[in-house]
C-alpha cells in the first residue's frame, strides 16, 4: 500500500465536523447558563428568525400585515443556542469543504505545471535533435 494514497485530508476534514457538534452543544449548553451570552447573543438572531419565519408563514396563507409576537424569553434562549450551534456545525463545514477545493486546485495547479514542463522539455528535445539532424545532414 502506497503510503501516499491515503486521503488524510479527509479523515481531517471528518474529524473536524465531528468535533464541532460536541463544541456546539458545549456552547448551547453555556447560552442556557449565562445571562449576557444568552441576552446578546442568542437572544437577537433567535427573535430575527422567529420574525422571518412567521412572516413568512403568514404571507403564504395570506395575511397581510398582521403583527408578529416575539417569542418568549426561554423560547428565545433555546432557539438562538440551536441556531448558534447549528451555524457553527455548518460553519465547519463551509471552512472544510472551502479547505478541500482549494487542495485540489493546488494539485491540479501543480499537475499543469508539471505538464507544460514537460511539454517544454520535449521542445527543447525536439530542437536539439532537429539541430543535430542538420549539422548531420551539412556534414
Amino acid at each position: 500500500m502506497v503510503a501516499g494514497a491515503f486521503p488524510l485530508a479527509k479523515l481531517l476534514t471528518l474529524g473536524a465536523r465531528q468535533l464541532s457538534r460536541p463544541l456546539a452543544a458545549r456552547i448551547k449548553a453555556g447560552a442556557r447558563a449565562s445571562p449576557f451570552f444568552r441576552t446578546y447573543i442568542c437572544l437577537p438572531p433567535a427573535q430575527l428568525y422567529h420574525w422571518v419565519e412567521m412572516r413568512t408563514k403568514m404571507r403564504l396563507l395570506g395575511f397581510r400585515g398582521a403583527a408578529v409576537k416575539p417569542l418568549n424569553e426561554e423560547a428565545a434562549a433555546e432557539l438562538g443556542a440551536e441556531l448558534l450551534g447549528e451555524a457553527l456545525v455548518f460553519g465547519v463545514g463551509g471552512l472544510c469543504l472551502y479547505l478541500e477545493y482549494l487542495r485540489q486546485a493546488g494539485q491540479s495547479r501543480r499537475r499543469e505545471e508539471h505538464l507544460e514542463q514537460t511539454l517544454s522539455d520535449l521542445q527543447q528535445g525536439l530542437e536539439r535533435l532537429q539541430k543535430d539532424l542538420d549539422e548531420l545532414r551539412a556534414q
